[in-house]
C-alpha cells in the first residue's frame, strides 16, 4: 500500500509556548518541521520533542525580524525536506507597560517581530506557494486583535495589523482564484513561558488575563485550522465573548478594562525589576535553559474546551439542529392533524 509523504510545515516561534506545542501537534501526524526560533536550547528541545513524537525537524536560529533570515531558513527547509506544504507564523515578542513609558525602539521591536515578522514568513511562504497553487498559511492571532487591553498597546496594535494584513491578503488570494489557504487562529490567555521572560515595567509579575488555557488546546486548533479550510477560528469561550461583546458594547469594555485591566494581568508576587527578559536577545541560549511549551500557570489553567469542540463540529451540529426541528415539527403536525380532521 503506498503512504503519502509525511507533510512539511514550517513554524515559527516554534522554541517555546504555543509554537512548542505546535511542533509536538504536527510531529505526533509524522510531519517533517522546519524550526524557526531565536532560541538555541529550545530548538534543541523542540528537535527532539519531533523526534520521540514521531516526526522529524530542522533546527534553523532565525529571527524573524529579518527577512533575509527567514528566507534563508525557508531554501534550507526546502533543501532538506521539499516544498513547504504549511506555514505557521507564531513567533512574538510583547512589553508590559503603560504607552507612556513605552520607548520608542521597544515599540518597533515588537511590531517588527509579531507584525513584521508574520508579513516575512508569509511573503516567503507565498513566493513558494503561488507557483505551486497549493498550501496553506496559518497566522496565530489572539482575542487581542479585536479587542485591546491596557499595559499591552504594543502587541495587540501588532495582533490587529497582523488581521488587517491577512484580510487583504485574502482577498487578493480569492481575486486570483488561487488555491493557496489563508486562516487566522484567534486564541484566549495561555500558558506560555512569554510571562517568565517578557519585558516588563509592572510592579508585579504578569500573567496572562485569567480564564487560562493550555497550550496544547491552541496547538491543536492551529493544526486542525491548517487542515480545513476555515477563515478564521476562534479558541476558548473567553475570546469568542471578548471579540461579540467588543461589536456591541465597546465603550463599556473601555471602561471596563480602564478598572480591572491592570489588576488582571498580575499576579501579587512582586517583580524583580532586574529580571532578564527576551525582547532583543533569546533567554535560552547556549548556556539557558529549554522552557518548553508551559509556563507557570498549570494550576490554573484548563486542558478543554467545550466552545473550541463546538467550532469544529458545527456543520453537522447544525444540520443536527435542523434535523431535530423537523422531527419535531412532524410530532407536531402529526398530533394536530386528527384534531384538524374531528373539526
Amino acid at each position: 500500500m503506498h503512504r503519502s509523504p509525511a507533510e512539511v510545515v514550517a513554524i515559527t516561534g516554534a522554541s517555546a509556548g504555543v509554537g512548542r506545542a505546535t511542533v509536538q501537534a504536527f510531529a505526533k501526524r509524522g510531519a517533517r518541521i522546519g524550526l524557526l526560533a531565536r532560541g538555541i536550547r529550545g530548538l534543541e528541545g523542540a528537535k527532539k520533542d519531533a523526534k520521540e513524537l514521531g516526526g522529524q525537524a530542522l533546527c534553523l536560529p532565525t529571527d524573524v525580524a529579518d527577512p533575509n533570515q527567514v528566507e534563508a531558513a525557508a531554501q534550507k527547509i526546502e533543501e532538506h525536506f521539499g516544498p513547504i506544504d504549511v506555514w505557521i507564523n507564531a513567533a512574538m515578542v510583547s512589553v508590559f507597560s503603560p504607552v507612556k513609558e513605552i520607548p520608542f525602539d521597544e515599540f518597533r521591536r515588537v511590531s517588527e517581530v509579531t507584525y513584521l515578522g508574520t508579513v516575512h514568513g508569509t511573503m516567503v511562504a507565498l513566493k513558494r506557494m503561488s507557483p505551486r497553487d497549493k498550501g496553506t498559511i496559518v497566522q496565530v492571532g489572539s482575542a487581542l486583535a479585536y479587542r485591546s487591553i491596557p499595559l499591552q498597546s504594543a502587541y495587540c496594535g501588532a495582533k490587529a495589523a497582523i488581521r488587517g494584513f491577512t484580510d487583504s491578503l485574502r482577498c487578493e488570494l480569492l481575486l486570483e482564484k488561487s488555491r493557496v489557504h489563508l486562516t487566522m487562529v484567534q486564541l484566549p490567555a495561555v500558558n506560555t513561558p512569554q510571562f517568565s521572560w517578557v519585558k516588563t515595567r509592572l510592579p508585579h509579575k504578569p500573567q496572562p488575563v485569567p480564564p487560562i488555557y493550555q497550550p496544547e488546546i491552541a496547538a491543536e486548533a492551529i493544526y486542525w485550522a491548517a487542515h480545513h479550510h476555515r477563515r478564521e477560528l476562534f479558541v476558548g469561550a473567553p475570546a469568542v465573548k471578548a471579540i461579540e461583546a467588543n461589536k456591541f458594547v465597546p465603550g463599556m469594555l473601555d471602561r471596563y478594562l480602564g478598572s480591572h485591566g491592570y489588576s488582571s494581568q498580575q499576579t501579587d508576587e512582586p517583580q524583580d525589576p532586574q529580571r532578564p527578559h527576551n525582547l532583543w536577545e533569546a533567554l535560552d541560549g547556549e548556556r539557558g535553559r529549554d522552557y518548553g511549551a508551559h509556563g507557570d500557570f498549570d494550576r490554573r489553567a484548563r486542558s478543554r474546551s467545550p466552545q473550541m469542540w463546538v467550532m469544529k463540529n458545527r456543520r453537522w451540529l447544525a444540520a443536527l439542529a435542523v434535523s431535530l426541528a423537523g422531527i419535531g415539527l412532524g410530532v407536531r403536525l402529526a398530533r394536530t392533524a386528527p384534531e384538524a380532521s374531528r373539526a
